[in-house]
Formats: C-alpha cells, sequence, structure tokens
C-alpha cells in the first residue's frame, strides 16, 4: 500500500495522542494549509480501514484514531519499519546533512538523487537550506561541478553540528531508552527511518559503553546531571571517538584550557577519558578533555539552596530578579517573592548562561507544546531575554525552560497532600516540576517527588502509592501511568481515576498492615521533628546571633573583616578567626563581591571553621570601592557577612539562601539593606525566615 510522506507524518502524530487533535494543530506541526490537513484525511482513513481502525471526528474538539489499542501498535510498528517511498522536505534535507556529516570525501548529488528518489534540482533546492542550517556553526558548503559536494570548517564545528543535528531530530525518550538497553528488538528487516539515517553518525555499542563509564563517575561530580544534558555529553563523546578513529583532532584554546584545569570537572572528564582510551586503545588529547570538561560544566542540575551560596550565586541572583520583574510587569503579577521560582532560575541558569557563553546548545522535546499552551508566557520571556541577555542570542530551546518555570510558579498552590506520587520525567530541567505542579493544582491530596529517568535505579519506588511518567517505562515492574508533561484536560480525568483506585488499594493496604501502623507514624513523626529542629536551630541561631555594627574609622576591607571575625569568635559562632578571613579573603580573589547597582557587598564562605550558620552586618561611614559581581567598581558603604558550616544540612542552606535572595529581592529590600538601621534589617530577615519556616513545616 502507498503511503504519502504526510499520510505518514498525520498517522505518526495521531497515534502518539491518546486525545484529541485539531485540524489545525495538525497543519501548524506540519507546516502546511487546514485544507492540505482536510484533503490528506481521506488517504489516512483509508489506511486505517486496512487496520480495522477508525478516525472519530467530533465537532468543535478534534480529531482522533479510534480502535483496539493492541492494532494500534501494530500500525505504529508498521510506519516505523516502513521502507519511506516519499520523504517531506525537512526529512530529505535531514538526510541529506547527515550523509554530508558522515562523509570524508565529496557526495555525488545524483547519488543523493537516487538514494531519496528525487530529481538532481530537488536536491540542489534542498541544498541551499541545508547551507542554512551549517551557516549557524560557522560552516559551509563546498559545491563543484564534477566534484561533488562536502562540509568545510574545523572539526569541532562539525562536532557541534554533529550532536545538535542528532538531539534535535531524534526523540529523547528514544535516546534515553537505546542507552539504557530497554528499548524493544526493532523487526530485522530493512528500514530506512530518519532516526536510522541519524544513527548512522555514531555507534550503538559506543554510546552503551559510554554511557557505563560516565555512570562510574557520576558519584565523583558534586552535582546531579540532567538527562537533557546527561545525552548531550554521550553523543558529544560517541561522536568524539568515531571522528578520533577517522584520524580528525580537535583544536582548543591553550589559555582556556589552563583556566579550565583548576576545576574539578577537568578531573572528572580525565577519569572518563582514562577508561574511554584503555577501552578503545584510541589516544584522547587534553583538547578533547577541555571539551569533555565544557559539557560537564553546562551539564550542572544542582540542589537549588546549594546553588545560591556558591560564588556566582548573587550575579546570577540579580540576572533572575530582573527576569522575575520583568515578567511580573509584562503579565501584571507579582512574582518578586515567590522564593521556590527564585531558586529554580537561578539553579537553572548557571549551566544555562556557560551553555550560551561557551555557544553549546540544548534540546527540548517539549518546545511545540510550550509554544503552543503559553503563548503568551513565551512571548513575554522571548521579549524579556533580548533585555536583559543582550550579549547573547538566547535559543528557543533554552526560552522554553524559562517558560516552565514561571508557568509552574503560576500554576502553584498550597494544598493538603496525602497520596506519595513519584513523577518521572526524561528530562531533568522544569518539566517534571511543570508536572508535579499541575499535578497538585488540579488534583487535592497528592504529594509529588520528581525524578530523572537514569535516577530510577537508585530510586527504592516500593515508597511511593502511585507512579506517574511522561514516558513509557519499558521493563519497569512498577504499574505506571504516562501523560504528557503538560497534562492536557482528558489526562487530568485519566490521572483522576488512575489515583482513585490507587487511593482505594493505599486504603486496603493500610488497614491490613493496621498492627504495624504505630511503627510506621513515629517514624515519619520522628523524621519530620528532626526536619523541624533543623530549621529552627539554624534561624535561632542567625536570628539570636545577628548583629550590626557601625565601623566609624576609615579602614580597608580586610581590617574589617578581621574585626568582625574576631566578634563571631567571642560568640562561639566561629572556631578560627585566621582560617575564616582568609577563606573570605581567598574567595575575593575568585571574583569581585560588590552588589551592581548598589551600595552592598555580601562576603560570604562555608568552610571547616564555621561552627554555626551567621548573618552580620557592617555599615561604613567612609565608603570603600570593590570590584564588584559584574567586574565594575563599586562604591560599597554596607558589608554583609554570611558564614555557614562546610558540612550542614538542607534546611540550613534552606535559610542562607532564603536570605541570599531577599537581599536583592526587589528594591525596598534591598535599600533596606543598604539604609535601614539594626531594628528594620532584623525585622525583614525575621519575617522572610519565619515565612520559609510556614512554609516548609506545615506542608
Amino acid at each position: 500500500m502507498y503511503i504519502s510522506a504526510r499520510e505518514r507524518k498525520i498517522l505518526e502524530l495521531l497515534l502518539a495522542r491518546d486525545e484529541e487533535s485539531t485540524v489545525k494543530d495538525l497543519a501548524d506541526e506540519l507546516q502546511v494549509s487546514s485544507r492540505t490537513v482536510h484533503r490528506d484525511l481521506k488517504g489516512v482513513e483509508e489506511i486505517l480501514k486496512e487496520y480495522d481502525l477508525g478516525l472519530n471526528k467530533k465537532s468543535g474538539i478534534g480529531i482522533q484514531i479510534v480502535g483496539n489499542k493492541e492494532v494500534k501498535e501494530t500500525l505504529k510498528l508498521f510506519l516505523f519499519n516502513l521502507s519511506h517511498n516519499e520523504y517531506t522536505p525537512e526529512e530529505r534535507q535531514t538526510i541529506i546533512l547527515s550523509e554530508l556529516l558522515d562523509s570524508t570525501e565529496p557526495v555525488k548529488l545524483m547519488s543523493l538523487a537516487n538514494d531519496l528518489n528525487v530529481t538532481i534540482a530537488t536536491i540542489s533546492n534542498d541544498l541551499n537550506k541545508v547551507e542554512e542550517r551549517l551557516a549557524m556553526f560557522d560552516l559551509h558548503l563546498l559545491r563543484k561541478r564534477g566534484y561533488g559536494v562536502e562540509i568545510t570548517g574545523s572539526e569541532s564545528a562539525k562536532r557541534k553540528a554533529m550532536s545538535k543535528h542528532i538531539i534535535e531530530n531524534i526523540d529523547e525518550f528514544e535516546l534515553i531508552s537505546m542507552i539504557k538497553e530497554t528499548i524493544q528488538k526493532k523487526s530485522t528487516q530493512a528500514i530506512d527511518t530518519i532516526t536510522d539515517r541519524l544513527l548512522g553518525l555514531v555507534d550503538k555499542k559506543k554510546l552503551l559503553i559510554i554511557e557505563r563509564q560516565i555512570d562510574h563517575i557520576k558519584n565523583d561530580l558534586p552535582y546531579s546531571i540532567a538527562d537533557s544534558a546527561y545525552i548531550g555529553l554521550v553523543v558529544h563523546l560517541a561522536l568524539a571517538i568515531e571522528r578520533i578513529q577517522q584520524g580528525e583532532d580537535i583544536n582548543f584554546d591553550s589559555d582556556y584550557l589552563e583556566t579550565l584545569k583548576e576545576s574539578k570537572e577537568f578531573k572528572v572528564a580525565e577519569k572518563i577519558v582514562a577508561g574511554l582510551e584503555e577501552i578503545f586503545r584510541i589516544k584522547i588529547s587534553h583538547g578533547e578533555i577541555g571539551y569533555i570538561t565544557m559539557h560537564l560544566l553546562g551539564a550542572k542540575h544542582r540542589n537549588d539552596h546549594d546553588d545560591l551560596l556558591e560564588d556566582t550565586s548573587l550575579q546570577i541572583g540579580l540576572v533572575a530578579q530582573k527576569l522575575i520583574r520583568f515578567v511580573s510587569s509584562e503579565i501584571d503579577i507579582d512574582l518578586t517573592g515567590n522564593l521556590s521560582l527564585f531558586q529554580g532560575l537561578v539553579a537553572h541558569l548557571r549551566p544555562a548562561l556557560y551553555r550560551l557563553k561557551q555557544n553549546m546548545g540544548i534540546s527540548n522535546p517539549l518546545l511545540s507544546r510550550i509554544e503552543q499552551d503559553y503563548q503568551e508566557m513565551f512571548s513575554v520571556i522571548e521579549k524579556g531575554v533580548v533585555e536583559i541577555f543582550p550579549e547573547f542570542s538566547v535559543p528557543k530551546e533554552e526560552i522554553g525552560y524559562l517558560v516552565m518555570h514561571f508557568a509552574s510558579s503560576l500554576l502553584n498552590r498550597e494544598e493538603v497532600k496525602e497520596l506519595k506520587t513519584l513523577v518521572v520525567c526524561s528530562s531533568g530541567i522544569g518539566s517534571s516540576k511543570m508536572l508535579s505542579t499541575k499535578l497538585e493544582q488540579e488534583i487535592s491530596g497528592i504529594k509529588t517527588v520528581n525524578a530523572s529517568l537514569f535516577d530510577l535505579d537508585s530510586i527504592d519506588v516500593d515508597k511511593f502509592d502511585a507512579i506517574i511518567s511522561t514516558i513509557p517505562l519499558r521493563n519497569f515492574r512498577k504499574e505506571h501511568l504516562v501523560v504528557s508533561p503538560l497534562l492536557s484536560g482528558t489526562e487530568v480525568d485519566k490521572v483522576k481515576r488512575f489515583l482513585l483506585d490507587k487511593q482505594h488499594k493505599v486504603d486496603k493496604s493500610t488497614t491490613k498492615v493496621k498492627s504495624h501502623k504505630g511503627q510506621i507514624e513515629s517514624g515519619e513523626f520522628i523524621q519530620k521533628m528532626s526536619i523541624v529542629k533543623n530549621y529552627s536551630s539554624a534561624i535561632y541561631q542567625i536570628l539570636s546571633g545577628f548583629t550590626f555594627s557601625i565601623e566609624q574609622e576609615r579602614s580597608q576591607i580586610q581590617g574589617i573583616l578581621e574585626k568582625a571575625c574576631e566578634s563571631l569568635l567571642s560568640q562561639n559562632v566561629i572556631y578560627d578567626a585566621k582560617k575564616v578571613l582568609a577563606d573570605l579573603l581567598k574567595r575575593e580573589e575568585v571574583g569581585g563581591l560588590g552588589i551592581p547597582g548598589t551600595s552592598l557587598a555580601l562576603y560570604h564562605t562555608r568552610s571547616e571553621s564555621v561552627q554555626a550558620p551567621s548573618f552580620t552586618v557592617t555599615r561604613m561611614k567612609n565608603p570603600l570601592e570593590l570590584k564588584g559581581m559584574d567586574g565594575s567598581n563599586v562604591e560599597i558603604s554596607t558589608i554583609l557577612l554570611m558564614l555557614s558550616p562546610m558540612n550542614t544540612n538542607e534546611e540550613t542552606l534552606e535559610i542562607l539562601s532564603g536570605i541570599s535572595s531577599l537581599i536583592i529581592r526587589d528594591e525596598n529590600c534591598t535599600e533596606q539593606f543598604q539604609s535601614g538601621d539594626e531594628q528594620s534589617i532584623l525585622n525583614i530577615i525575621t519575617k522572610e525566615l519565619k515565612s520559609i519556616y510556614e512554609n516548609s513545616t506545615t506542608n
């Protein structure tokens, strides 16, 4: 049976969705008119009849494939294994780009035309589009009559193009599944899908070997890696090994390489490379290690609270608050006091800004849905990033993730949570939080915990009453429900039914184990009391130890800090004043601590010599000129000093990060820290910590 390219695409789109799709939705996805889709639907219905399936059309709602679920899966497999008689122009261009990137010599136009079953004129036109795609990587097409066509440019640019090409065009779950060896075995017959063409750029066995190597060193990093960045790193390494084996090498700026060598990530990259050199029996250059380091630096998926106490935290915090203020102004809703939004943005922006600086891409499999479902917010943030990041060209994929953070904060509301639900998403950046928030907004009596697909092996899934995932969890022993990350209306009903069934089972289970109930409740109660104690202790130590001093004499910063440390030593807040002073001055050498646009400087450190969390303020009669976080000189009249023990609990970090965010939350808060007296500053801190305590201990 003949199936046109558009008919195949329409079938694939409809089979991938449980809910109805409008003709306009399909037209937008295919970039054709609604009239064209209506015309193609006749052919689609004929194909469905062959499989005893139907097309249900509801006026004003949309269309949906109806029939036996197993038959639908059979049709999906048929389409997947279909030897394509016809490709869409975009698919042709994707295949051409794959062929050219993979080839080490010129490719003849006639060869491409025969391969794709089109004329040389069509191939020539497609090459114009391919050249546009390559331009963003500073790559070019060399075309000569009788010679053929080839890509020219640096090896590093070709690697970036290959990596982005694979990640953009292959479904993220398909890549993760293949890496994790859970994908179902495909038919052994010859297949000619876009995915197979793209994966021709890398050896699938290499992907599996590399994933295992990265898995071995994951614990060496002081943070987890988001799945989307994890995939990027695996694909980059697979491509690197392929190209090294072909005799290609990469150039890397020697000065920048020396800078990277100082980082923890470089040591981890060296460990990865040592394992790969032994397995593949190849020599990997320091330049390659530099690129792996960059991927690790761009892959941070950190704890929100911990992030705010790091070196560049306030600088990124300032940017995050600028974006929050911009969005608040545009949508006329004040989000400046939303600590969860602020912390989430800081955690996301650190690696995002690094990626932008290094021109590293990121995939966002939800982009089309985000643009469709959150058009207004997408437009607002698209405008905001131009104003706040004028030095960068921020791609839509990054904008999409920022939209998810804001959409999540707008959906969020406090409710009593009882049913513990694990939410699994393939992407670790925002999508799980988005789905969790929407679930908690739509369904009362639910408490969500987020996890990525790569986390599943290390999670005790038996602790959860229900599991909801945005991707099919093949070979997974527990029952779970698959929904889209943006949760459509029909999916909400499906989730409610699923959870009601789970609640019934939980209730029955609770009745059966009534004799153990006291033991279970006491354990949970003790854990909750431990958390309450941590919050209470940190808040008490910070508020009772708060001091506000005025420096009358003209002093240098070292003298002011020395005096503050001696005072804290006498209060038993620190063990060693000289060591803490040295840590603070060492931190200053790394980069400026003056907060741009203010008269404030925030000196902070986590040290083995600190006994208890502390926040103190010194106001100077004679301002000092210090280096700002943005590199400019800032006139400082108030020194803020924040100290934390090196090894402390999550609750203490949350309290300190709350104070960090408060300093730059809005103009009123900043003004209080700049010119307020002791009582007014203590009042604003007390109010903030009281809010954190109440929100955290009542949920």
